[in-house]
This record gives structure tokens, C-alpha cells and sequence, in this order.
């Protein structure tokens, strides 16, 4: 079993069509409350079965904490294992693949790897489906940096070549991030929201899908905190984010934008106001040299569309060696990106957590 984390260890286990799901995290502090309406209501933002943008797979999504929570729901400094009950599962939908490799899945590695006769029901342990547990594990540590004055938000920024609003990069604020959170369609322009909406209609009708960005601000994290190279700030977020299925890059700040600039246009120049330091752009997204700066840290996260589609598609039977052609049935999301936005909160959470351990000064906070 894989895991993430420098202080933090977090595995996540089960698959798509499993009785359950899961999460366990070892070095989680004693003292942290889990708020579990909170942790509750922002599961939900995630759950699958809620609008017409969404898979009609319909899960309660509720976790079970098996240990490592007090009965004032506190961590209690030991190991943490949350589990996830599927109770939606369909696995007769994948009956007529089970040796054929759905295009641009992880079926064909999975394969070569495993075996053919491994698991890829709903796409197994490569599944979307276990973001419910990064969501579970990152939804603790959401509160905890809330209490320390570190806040964190996402919005859809692009479905296809449709774009909403950046964040401020200087002035995004807990409130701006609440308005967002607080909306079914998580934008910051309704009207892009509005047009983003009916490209997901449009691709779901002709059985397709489309991809997205989903832009992610994270507030209040201390100047200094992260670390140079292989530990850096930089570093622990991407490598969380790219835990998520379907991520397929990001960027911080300006970007590859950056490329186009020269240094005395994309540099961010400091300035003080006689009492503390703070820069005039932001184009670094708030990390330089693996470090914070304390401006906003600000990424952007790519999600290709989803691969299960209902177009016809060319594949390979992998038992007979022979070319095929599918089309892909079942319940599936038209785009997932509207559903990854809290997982993208959730991935942040962790790596900046996990980051925030590093200074024993920073647990006294």
C-alpha cells in the first residue's frame, strides 16, 4: 500500500465496486476537534448523484471513524482509520469488459501489472471514487488550519474554453471562498457558470465528456514555511494533487503565462509598510524556493475529461489478442471536474498540514 506524507502517513484502500472504501493516517497530532457537521456538509459537496452534471451512482458518503477520534470527536494521537461503505455498487455493468481495456483508463497498465483478472470494476483502485476518502482524511485538517488563520478555497475555473473570474492573487479572502463553497455550480461569475453548465449538457448529449481547471487559494500561511528542493511547498501540493484521478498538470501563480513575461514584468517586487513585508504581484503564487512568501498560494489544477464515454471506441481483447470496439455504458460523470473542486480543498489541506509539522513552532500556534 502506497502512502503520502512526511509527518503525516495517509494510505487509502478499497475500490470502486468494494464493500468499502477507505483511509488510515498515522502521525495525526492528539487535540485536533473534527467538527463532523462541517466534515459532513463538505463531503457532500463532493457526492456523486446530486444534479445532472454528475454520475446518478448515489452514495450516503458517510464516515465511519474506526479509531484515532475521542468520543468529544478528538484526535486522540493514534493511528486514524476512517471507512466509507459502498452501497451503490454495480459491477454487472463491467461484466462484457473485463478484458478490454476502456481507452485512457488505467485498465491496460493495470493489466500488464496485475494480471487480467485483476479488479477494474468501475475503475478499481485507480477509481475516482476513493476521492471520498481524501475528502474524509483532508476535511479534518481543513478545520484544524481554519482555527490557525489558514484558509482554503476552490472554484471551477474553465470546463472546456469556457473561463470564470481568477481569485484576487493578492486579496482573496475566507469570505470569497465561502460565497463559492456555498453554490451547487462552484463559480465565481454565475454567468460563466451558467455557460459552463450547458457545455457539460451539450457534451453528456452527444455521450461525451469534457475536462476543466479547477483554481485552488490557500490564505495565511506563514512566511518560511516549506522547505528547499524535494520538501518543497511546491513539491508536497503537487505531488497530493496529482494523487487525484484524472489530474493531469498544474501550475502555481502565473504559470506557464510566465514564459511570455521577462523578468522585470513577472518578478514580485517587495515592499513594507514600516511594520511587514508584502509583495505587489503575485505571479509565484505565493511559494519561492519551496517557501511560502505570505501572499496567497495559488494554483491551478488540469482535469481531463472523462474517459468513460458513450461514443464508440477502439480497444484491444486483451484475451484473444484481437481489435475490438466499445461503447461504454454504466453510471459516469459527463465532466468531473464540478465534483473535484472540494477534493482539490481536500488535497491542499493535507500537503499544507502535513508541511505546517515541519516547525515545531508553527504546532504551538
Amino acid at each position: 500500500m502506497t502512502h503520502y506524507g512526511r509527518n503525516i502517513r495517509l494510505s487509502v484502500y478499497g475500490g470502486s465496486h468494494d464493500s468499502e472504501i477507505g483511509a488510515v493516517m498515522t502521525g495525526v497530532p492528539a487535540g485536533i476537534h473534527v467538527d463532523m457537521e462541517k466534515l459532513h456538509s463538505f463531503m457532500k459537496r463532493r457526492m456523486p448523484g446530486q444534479n445532472e452534471f454528475t454520475t446518478q451512482r448515489k452514495e450516503p458518503d458517510i464516515p465511519l471513524f474506526l479509531s484515532g477520534i475521542d468520543e468529544n470527536s478528538c484526535t486522540n494521537g493514534r493511528d486514524i482509520h476512517i471507512v466509507i461503505k459502498n452501497t451503490s455498487q454495480r459491477s454487472s455493468d463491467y461484466d462484457s469488459l473485463k478484458h478490454i481495456p476502456r481507452p485512457s483508463h488505467a485498465d491496460y497498465p493495470a493489466m500488464v501489472k496485475y494480471g487480467l483478472d485483476c479488479n477494474l470494476s468501475g475503475g478499481g483502485h485507480f477509481s475516482g471514487r476513493l476521492t471520498a476518502a481524501l475528502c474524509a482524511a483532508g476535511g479534518i485538517f481543513i478545520g484544524e488550519l481554519g482555527r490557525r488563520g489558514i484558509s482554503i478555497g476552490a472554484h471551477i475555473y474553465s470546463i472546456g474554453k469556457i473561463y470564470d473570474m481568477k481569485f484576487d492573487p493578492l486579496k482573496v479572502s475566507f469570505d470569497d471562498m465561502s460565497a463559492v463553497a456555498a453554490k451547487s455550480f462552484p463559480v465565481i461569475d454565475d454567468r460563466c457558470g451558467n455557460l459552463m453548465a450547458e457545455e457539460i449538457e451539450k457534451a453528456k448529449k452527444e455521450e461525451d465528456s469534457i475536462g476543466g481547471v479547477i483554481e485552488c487559494a490557500v490564505t495565511g500561511i506563514p512566511a518560511g514555511t516549506g522547505e528547499h528542493m524535494f520538501e518543497g511547498l511546491e513539491s508536497r501540493i503537487a505531488s497530493m494533487v496529482f494523487s487525484i484521478p484524472a489530474v493531469k498538470g498544474i501550475e502555481f501563480g502565473a504559470g506557464f503565462e510566465c514564459t511570455r513575461s521577462y523578468g522585470s514584468e513577472n518578478n514580485d517586487e517587495y515592499r513594507t509598510d514600516g511594520s511587514k513585508v508584502f509583495v505587489t504581484t503575485n505571479n509565484s503564487g505565493g511559494i519561492c524556493g519551496g517557501m511560502a512568501t505570505g501572499a496567497p498560494v495559488l494554483f491551478r489544477v488540469a482535469f481531463k475529461p472523462t474517459p468513460s464515454i458513450g461514443k464508440e471506441q477502439k480497444t484491444v481483447n486483451m484475451s484473444t489478442m484481437e481489435n475490438v470496439t466499445i461503447r461504454i455504458s454504466g453510471r459516469h460523470d459527463p465532466c468531473i471536474v464540478p465534483r473535484a473542486v472540494p477534493v482539490v480543498e481536500a488535497a491542499a489541506a493535507i500537503a499544507v498540514f502535513d508541511s505546517i509539522l515541519d516547525n515545531s513552532d508553527n504546532l504551538e500556534k
